[in-house]
């Protein structure tokens, strides 16, 4: 490591590096083993590994340990602007069991929600799958199926755990942009379809400008870029609700924004991404009986989720045209509900047909279709996408679009308004902390091969 004299005497010969690794702790991905299905059904175990998402790591000067974000604040010393922020600073190994509450063992992970670490309380956790130890491993699900078992018996309304794939780097930025140091192995260059303006780092600088903390949330801030990419949420849900969304965006691959491309606030419909998506709710569908304890899909235990991807030529290069969903649980085969609209009732999987006829009744915009449907997502697929495993409560909106009526004063007799049974009143991080901060998910047997390889009824 360059001291301070070192590096003003090589300014003009080198590049200065930035979003540096630290190594007061060692960074160890928690080992985690999935498996690649080939038709027929035979499956073959591969070892891999999770790594902890970079905005969640203490970030330190690199020459000691001294913070260089405290809370929802930047030290203004260390970091005075983007790139002396990257350069003097490091992301730090994790305890990801101890501080973050992180568990994996065999192919199972655990997420709990509230940690009490012995210097901090933390809040969620957000992780990606590994290739190797400084590689996202990319997956391209065009014409295959993805499956794993999720228990969320123990997440109350206000929670999601989410398990997802967005258009990331596969090394997290690294090689893309010279002063990110840290790469994937720290879990950097992360972006979704909301164009997310709290992620600390941003193509190797820190997003320091016009940074602004937040006035209900004692961990997050935003600066004035965002971070965006196309997004398939493959599950979203609590024991209450769940929802699986495509959400797709103009530009290709993980995308610094600024301004009105963002799509912030008024601008939700002009920046460059879908943020609201093409969503199957069974509730929000109409069928109320279909998602929670003791209903069709009994949410009290343990169950099989199965996503397939159909293209037009049932090929990994046709477009994609039908995103299908299947459950499995105490050895059965459950099919997805159907939506009990009278226009929607055809309807069991996302298409274009589906979200074109889902928003016209709904009355919502269209911004799925604007920005390219099911095949501009395909096009995320065919440049590679990396999974996302996460537990999170939500500071904007307390997670009453996943699993209550949404907008709240809608009119709850109009299709769409109804989302899941949680109150309106539910959902607030600092109630959901208090009273829930047990709260779990956990994501095992993950699988992933051609269509019909990854389950089995008894």
């Amino acid at each position: 490591m360059f001291n301070k004299a070192a590096l003003l005497s090589f300014t003009f010969l080198a590049t200065v590096y930035g979003q540096q690794a630290g190594t007061l702790t060692a960074e160890t991905h928690p080992s985690l083993s999935v498996s690649e299905c080939s038709a027929g059904g035979s499956c073959t175990t591969q070892q891999r590994s999770v790594v902890l998402d970079s905005n969640w790591r203490w970030t330190h000067d690199v020459s000691g340990s001294d913070n260089c974000y405290t809370g929802n604040e930047w030290d203004t010393t260390l970091c005075p602007d983007p790139d002396t922020c990257a350069s003097n600073c490091a992301l730090d190994g994790a305890d990801y069991t101890g501080t973050y509450g992180i568990t994996a063992s065999g192919n199972a992970l655990t997420l709990q929600f509230v940690t009490e670490g012995s210097y901090s309380t933390n809040i969620g956790s957000r992780v990606y799958l590994m290739e190797d130890e400084s590689s996202y491993q990319m997956f391209n699900l065009k014409n295959q199926e993805f499956t794993f078992d999720v228990d969320v018996s123990n997440l109350p309304c206000g929670l999601n755990g989410a398990l997802y794939f967005v258009e990331m780097s596969a090394d997290g930025g690294a090689s893309q942009f010279a002063t990110n140091a840290a790469g994937a192995k720290y879990g950097t260059g992360y972006c979704d379809a909301q164009c997310p303006h709290d992620i600390k780092f941003i193509n190797g600088a820190a997003n320091v400008l016009d940074w602004a903390p937040s006035d209900n949330d004692a961990n997050a801030g935003s600066g004035r870029y965002g971070s965006c990419c196309s997004e398939m949420d493959i599950w979203e849900a609590n024991s209450m609700s769940t929802a699986y969304t495509p959400h797709v965006c103009s530009v290709e691959g993980q995308t610094q924004c600024e301004g009105t491309d963002c799509g912030d606030g008024d601008e939700r419909y002009d920046g460059v991404c879908d943020k609201d998506g093409c969503d199957f709710n069974s509730f929000r569908m109409g069928d109320q009986s279909f998602f929670g304890s003791g209903m069709t899909v009994d949410t009290s235990s343990k169950f099989t989720v199965v996503t397939q991807f159909i293209t037009s030529d049932n090929t990994s290069t046709g477009d994609l045209v039908e995103i299908r969903r299947l459950y499995v649980q105490g050895g059965t085969v459950i099919e997805n509900s159907y939506s009990t609209f009278d226009t929607l009732t055809d309807y069991n999987s996302v298409s274009d047909d589906f979200c074109n006829a889902q928003k016209t009744l709904f009355g919502d915009t269209n911004s799925f279709e604007d920005r390219g449907g099911l095949a501009k997502m395909g096009d995320a697929f065919e440049n590679g996408m990396v999974l996302v495993m996460s537990l999170w409560d939500d500071h904007a909106a307390y997670m009453l679009w996943l699993d209550s009526n949404y907008p709240t004063d809608g009119d709850t007799s109009q299709p769409g308004i109804a989302r899941g049974s949680c109150a309106t009143s539910s959902g607030l991080p600092d109630d959901v902390e208090s009273q829930s901060p047990d709260a779990t998910v956990t994501y095992s047997n993950i699988k992933y091969g051609p269509i019909g390889s990854t389950y089995s009824s008894a």
